[in-house]
C-alpha cells in the first residue's frame, strides 16, 4: 500500500481519497477508472473474510420487474463461463463463505465472500464476467425461464405463465406485509422510480419484451454506472491490476442516465388502498393494515439518517414504545410496528398497525398525531432515550451480522450515500453523528426531530391494506381472461410458435452442459482445502456449584453469556406455555420495576437479556431430546453486577397479573407468527412435517409451529374465561425451571472476562432448587403422521416431504451432507425450480436422522411431491466424474464451516455439548465428507427411496389447489380463522 498516493494512478485507477476510520478499524481508499469511470472502494483491514461486490444504479420505470429478472439472468452463463448457471456451480464447488446477489429499490448487488484468497479470486471473476457479458444476448431462453413465458405445449390446452422470478413475486404478493411495506413506498414517491415496483407486479412482469430486457442491461450495466467494492486483508494492487486487465480497460467512460430524482412533497395524508386475498368463509373482522408515512429528510444527511432508526426503536418498536402504547390503549389493531428505510434516497419513517378495521382510520390518525403532540410538548422520557441510544450503540460497535459477513453488511451502507453521488464513508463513521444525536440526553433532539419531520411534514401518505374474499379470483380471472385473449388472437402460426418455444426451454432446462464447459469455471482443489475441522474452545468447570461451559475466546470486551434451564419434565400440555413465557419475561412489570422502566435498564445495563427454547436432539437418537429454556446476555465486565440483578429480578419477580398487558403481548406474539407463516411458509411445514415421525420436532412445533399458533389463537379467543387460569401457569412454570439445580451456564470471553463473571455470579442468587417434582409430568405423545393441507390465501405453495431415516435402519454419515448438496443443486435445483418455476428448494438433514425435502413459493404440488419420490432414481443413476465429485465435496465442506463470530462458535459448542456431538464427530463428519465416491451416493438410492415411501407429506399453500388435490391428505386445514 505504501506505492498508492492520493491522486496518483494505479492500474488505471486515481486514488481520490483516503482515510482511517477508527469506528470499524478499517483504512479507507476511494478510487476511480479513468477509462471506464467505474467507481471503487476498498477498505482495509484484518478481517480474513473478504468481501467484493460490483453494483449497478438501476432506477425501474415500470413495474415490468426487469432489474430483478436481470439479476437472476446475467447469473446464467457467461462468454467466459458458458454454461446454464455458474452461480449454481459455484455453490457447488466454493469455499464462498457469502454468495447471492440483491435488487433493491434503485441499485442491483452483485456480493461474494471467501476467506480462501483463491477462491475469492475465482468467485469475483465469474461475477465480473457474468454481469458483463452474460449470456443474455445469445438465449431469450434465459429470460424465460428466470423471468416469465407463455407456457404450451399441445394447441388444445390453456396457455400458462410461467417463470422463476414471475412466481416469487406471486408469493410475495400473497403477503399482507409484504403488500403493505410495497405500498408504503410507492405511495409516497409517485413521481420518481420509487413509486415502481422494482421486484416486479405479477399483473405486469408479463409486459416485459425481450429488447426492452437486453436495452436495460446495455444502458445501465456500464463501469461508469458501476460501484465495486472490497474489504478485507488483500492485496489491493493485485487486485487493481486484474480488474483494469481483466474488464475495465476493455470499457470507455459514457454518460449513463441513472441519477435517481427527488419527490417532490406531496401533502398531507393522501390515500392509497389495495386488497389482498383472504379465504372465503373468513372473518374479515379485524384483518385491516392501516399505516401513516413521512419522508424523511435525504440518505445523505449522515444525522437523520442513524437518528431516525433510533427514535423508530424510541417510539414504536421497544416493549415500553410510548406511541406503540398509545395506539394499543386506544384499541386500534392488534400489532403495531415501525419502519424506518434509509436505504434509498428519501428515507422514510412508518407507523403500521395490523389486524385492525378500516372504521378506525380517523381514529388512528388522530391518536397518532395527539401522541406525537403531547410527546413534543412534555418531552420523551430521558431514560427510555439512553436505553435506545445504548442499543443502537452496541449494535455498532459490536459488528456482529449473523451469518453477514460484516463487510457485506458495510458494502450496503457505502451504497446508501455513494449511489447518490455523495461520500460513501459517511454512514461508516458512525461515532461523531452518534455524539450529535446524544445530544438528546440533555436537550429536546429527538421531540423536535419528531415536530419538523412528522407533525410539521408536508409528505405524508395513509396506506389501507383491506381483506378482501374477491381479490383472489378477480385477479385469477383477469389472468385466464388475459391468457385466453393472447391464445384467440393467436392464429395456427403464433400458437405453433408458442408450442415450439415451450419446447426449445425445456429442452435447454434438461440439458447438460458439455463437460469441457464446466471445467471453465475456476475451481479449488481438495489440497486448497483445511482438513481439519475447527475445535471451538470448551472446558468444562464449575461456578458456583454451577456446571459450566467456558469457551475462551477473544470477543471485545464483551462476555457472552447463557444459561440453560432443563425443560426435560415440564408437561406436554404447558409446552405451548413455554414459549409465551419467553416472550413475556422482560416485558412485564417486576417487583422492583414498571416493564418501561425494566426495558430501559435492560438497554442501558446490558446489550440485551433474551429468552429462547431450544430443543436439541441427541445426534444418535431424535427421540433422546434436551429442551432447555435459555436467558442469555451480553454485556461489558464492568455492567456484570447490574445484568445478574436484573435477570434475578425478570426471573423470580416478574409479575404475571397485568392482564391486559399480558393479552397486548399475545396479540402481538399471534400477530408476528402469522407473518412468518406468511414468509417462510417452508419453514413451516418443514417442522409440521417433522411432527408426524419426530419427538423432537413434535416439541418444537408446539413451541413455535401450528400447534402453538392455534393454542394462542383459543387463548386470545377466550382469554376472559382462561386468563387466572393462564396466569398461575406462567408463575408455577417459573417457579418449575429457574434453578440452580436444573442450570447449565456457558461464558464466552477471555479469561479475564471469565474471572469477572465468576467474581460477580452470587449476585445471580439462583433459587437452589426446582419446587417441582418431575416424577409426575405427563409426557409428550408418540408421533403420528397427519398428512395434512394447510390452506391459505397464498398463490404459491410451500411442499414438504420425508421422514427419519434411521427409524428405517439407515445410519447418519456425513457423506449424506454430500447427498444433500448434489440433490439441492443438481436434482432439485432442476426439477423444481429451473423447470418447475419454484422459488427455492431444499433438502433439511439431521444427523438424528430426519429428513426433509422442501419447496419454496412453488406454483406446483403434485408435479414437486412427485420429484421427491424420484430422488432414489437420480441418486442411483447419478453419474460424476472426479473433477465433478471433487466439486461437491468442496461445496460441501464449505457449507461445513460457515464463518461464525465469538457469540455464534460459542452457542454452536454448547449446541454439540447438549446434543452428545464431540470433536471427534466433527471430525469424522469432514474425514467422511472428504471420503465420499461416486458409489456412496449412488448406495444413498435405498434410504431415499425408502424415505419417500414413508409417505408422509405436508403442503402450505392455496386453498384452491390443495382441495384440487385432497386427495394427498388425510386433514385439510385453514391455517388462518
Amino acid at each position: 500500500m505504501e506505492t498508492l498516493t492520493q491522486n496518483k494512478v494505479c492500474h488505471g485507477f486515481r486514488l481520490l481519497h483516503t482515510d482511517t476510520i477508527q469506528d470499524i478499524h478499517s483504512d479507507a481508499y476511494v478510487f476511480e477508472h479513468e477509462k471506464s469511470g467505474a467507481k471503487l472502494l476498498f477498505l482495509k483491514n484484518d478481517d480474513d473474510n473478504k468481501v467484493f461486490s460490483i453494483s449497478f444504479r438501476t432506477p425501474p420505470e415500470n413495474n415490468t420487474g426487469v432489474f430483478h429478472i436481470l439479476e437472476h439472468s446475467v447469473l446464467c452463463g457467461s462468454d467466459k463461463y458458458p454454461v446454464k448457471e455458474p452461480f449454481v456451480e459455484l455453490l457447488k464447488g466454493s469455499l464462498n463463505t457469502f454468495l447471492n446477489a440483491f435488487t433493491f429499490s434503485d441499485k442491483t448487488m452483485y456480493p461474494v465472500a471467501s476467506k480462501n484468497n483463491k477462491d475469492f479470486q475465482n468467485l469475483m471473476d465469474v461475477y465480473l464476467d457474468a454481469v458483463f457479458h452474460p449470456n443474455i444476448y445469445k438465449y431469450k431462453e434465459i429470460l424465460q425461464q428466470e423471468g416469465w413465458h407463455y407456457e404450451l405445449e399441445n394447441a388444445e390446452d390453456p396457455i400458462n405463465y410461467k417463470g422463476v422470478v414471475y412466481n416469487e413475486m406471486k408469493g410475495a404478493f400473497s403477503s399482507p406485509e409484504g403488500l403493505l411495506m410495497r405500498a408504503n413506498q410507492n405511495s409516497l414517491f409517485p413521481d420518481t422510480s420509487y413509486g415502481y415496483e422494482s421486484g416486479g407486479d405479477p399483473i405486469n412482469i408479463p409486459d416485459l419484451t425481450y429488447d426492452y430486457f437486453i436495452n436495460c442491461h446495455k444502458k445501465y450495466y456500464s463501469p461508469s454506472n458501476s460501484y465495486i467494492f472490497l474489504y478485507g486483508n488483500m492485496d489491493i494492487e493485485e487486485k487493481l491490476a486484474y480488474l483494469d486487465q481483466a474488464y475495465l480497460s476493455d470499457y470507455d467512460r459514457i454518460e449513463v442516465d441513472s441519477a435517481l430524482a427527488l419527490q417532490k412533497p406531496i401533502g398531507k395524508l393522501n390515500e392509497t388502498i389495495k386488497e389482498y386475498p383472504v379465504l372465503p368463509d373468513a372473518d374479515l373482522k379485524d384483518k385491516t393494515y392501516l399505516s401513516m408515512n413521512f419522508a424523511v429528510a435525504t440518505s445523505t444527511d449522515p444525522e437523520p439518517y442513524l437518528a431516525f432508526d433510533i427514535l423508530d426503536y424510541l417510539l414504536l418498536d421497544s416493549p415500553a414504545a410510548p406511541l406503540k402504547k398509545a395506539i394499543l390503549d386506544a384499541g386500534i389493531g392488534q400489532d403495531v410496528f415501525g419502519a424506518y428505510d434509509n436505504s434509498i434516497l428519501q428515507p422514510f419513517f412508518s407507523i403500521n398497525v395490523k389486524n385492525a378495521n378500516e372504521s378506525q382510520k380517523a381514529d388512528f390518525k388522530k391518536v397518532v398525531f395527539d401522541t406525537l403532540k403531547q410527546l413534543v410538548k412534555d418531552g420523551l422520557d430521558k431514560k427510555q432515550i439512553e436505553a435506545a441510544l445504548t442499543v443502537k450503540e452496541f449494535q455498532l460497535r459490536e459488528a456482529d451480522y449473523g451469518s453477514m459477513p460484516t463487510g457485506l453488511i458495510y458494502s450496503i451502507m457505502t451504497m446508501d450515500s455513494w449511489l447518490h453521488d455523495a461520500d460513501p464513508l459517511m454512514h461508516l463513521k458512525f461515532e461523531a453523528t452518534l455524539a450529535k444525536i446524544k445530544q438528546a440526553l440533555t436537550t429536546n433532539y429527538f421531540e423536535t426531530l419528531i415536530e419538523n419531520y412528522l407533525l410539521n411534514s408536508n409528505h405524508q401518505t395513509f396506506v389501507t391494506i383491506a381483506p378482501s374474499k374477491t381479490i383472489a379470483d378477480k385477479e385469477a380471472k383477469f389472468v385466464e381472461s388475459k391468457l385466453a385473449d393472447v391464445k384467440k388472437n393467436l392464429n395456427a402460426e403464433g400458437l405453433q410458435q408458442i408450442i415450439e418455444e415451450t419446447k426449445k426451454l425445456k429442452e435447454r432446462q434438461s440439458s447438460s452442459d458439455k463437460p469441457e464447459d464446466l471445467r471453465k469455471i475456476p475451481m479449488l482443489t481438495l489440497s486448497d482445502v483445511q482438513k481439519k475441522a475447527e475445535d471451538i474452545p470448551l472446558e468444562e468447570t464449575t461456578v458456583d456449584g454451577v456446571k459450566t461451559l467456558y469457551h475462551d475466546l477473544e470477543t471485545n470486551k464483551i462476555a457472552y453469556l447463557s444459561m440453560y434451564f432443563d425443560a426435560t419434565d415440564v408437561s406436554a400440555d404447558q409446552i405451548a406455555a413455554l414459549s409465551l413465557l419467553q416472550e413475556i419475561l422482560g416485558k412485564v412489570d417486576t417487583e422492583k420495576y414498571p416493564y418501561a422502566e425494566l426495558v430501559s435498564e435492560i438497554n442501558i445495563q446490558t446489550g440485551s437479556i433474551d429468552f429462547d427454547n431450544q430443543t436439541f436432539s441427541d445426534m444418535s437418537d431424535d427421540d433422546a431430546y434436551a429442551p432447555k429454556f435459555s436467558v442469555r446476555t451480553k454485556v461489558l465486565a464492568d455492567k456484570l453486577p447490574q445484568a445478574f440483578a436484573l435477570i434475578h429480578e425478570i426471573l423470580y419477580h416478574s409479575k404475571f397479573d397485568n392482564a391486559s398487558r399480558i393479552r397486548e403481548i399475545i396479540k402481538e406474539i399471534k400477530s408476528r407468527v402469522e407473518m412468518a407463516f406468511n414468509q417462510n411458509g417452508q419453514s413451516v411445514v418443514v417442522r409440521r412435517l417433522g411432527s408426524y415421525f419426530s419427538q423432537a420436532a413434535a416439541y418444537s412445533e408446539k413451541l413455535r409451529g401450528l400447534d402453538f399458533y392455534q393454542f394462542i389463537s383459543d387463548l386470545d379467543k377466550n382469554w376472559d374465561t382462561r386468563f387466572e387460569q393462564f396466569k398461575e401457569t406462567l408463575s408455577a412454570l417459573s417457579k418449575q425451571l429457574f434453578s440452580k439445580d436444573r442450570l447449565i451456564f456457558s461464558v464466552t470471553g477471555n479469561t479475564e472476562l471469565f474471572q469477572a463473571v465468576k467474581d460477580h455470579f452470587s449476585t445471580l442468587e439462583l433459587q437452589a432448587k426446582s419446587v417441582t417434582d418431575a416424577a409426575h409430568a405427563d409426557r409428550l405423545a408418540k408421533p403420528a403422521a397427519k398428512n395434512e393441507g394447510l390452506m391459505t390465501s397464498s398463490k404459491v405453495q410451500y411442499a414438504a416431504k420425508g421422514a427419519n431415516f434411521k427409524s428405517l435402519g439407515f445410519s447418519y454419515t456425513g457423506k449424506l451432507q454430500v447427498l444433500k448438496k448434489i440433490l439441492t443443486l443438481d436434482y432439485l435445483w432442476n426439477q423444481v425450480r429451473v423447470m418447475g418455476g419454484a422459488y427455492g428448494c431444499g433438502l433439511s438433514l439431521e444427523s438424528a436422522g430426519n429428513m426433509i425435502f422442501w419447496s419454496y413459493r412453488d406454483p406446483n404440488l403434485q408435479e414437486t411431491l412427485s420429484i421427491y419420490d424420484k430422488a432414489a432414481e437420480f441418486a442411483e443413476s447419478f453419474d460424476a466424474d472426479d473433477f465433478e465429485m471433487t466439486k461437491y465435496i468442496i461445496g460441501t465442506l464449505s457449507d461445513l464451516e460457515t464463518p461464525l463470530t465469538p457469540r455464534s462458535k460459542g452457542g454452536m459448542a454448547d449446541a454439540q455439548y447438549f446434543k452428545h456431538i464431540t470433536q471427534a464427530d466433527v471430525q469424522q463428519t469432514r474425514d467422511d465428507v472428504l471420503a465420499t465416491k461416486l458409489s456412496d451416493i449412488k448406495d444413498f438410492g435405498k434410504l431415499l427411496k425408502a424415505v419417500t415411501d414413508e409417505g408422509f407429506v405436508c403442503v402450505l399453500g392455496n386453498e384452491t389447489k390443495i382441495q384440487q388435490n385432497k386427495n394427498l391428505f388425510k386433514d385439510c386445514i385453514n391455517v388462518f380463522d
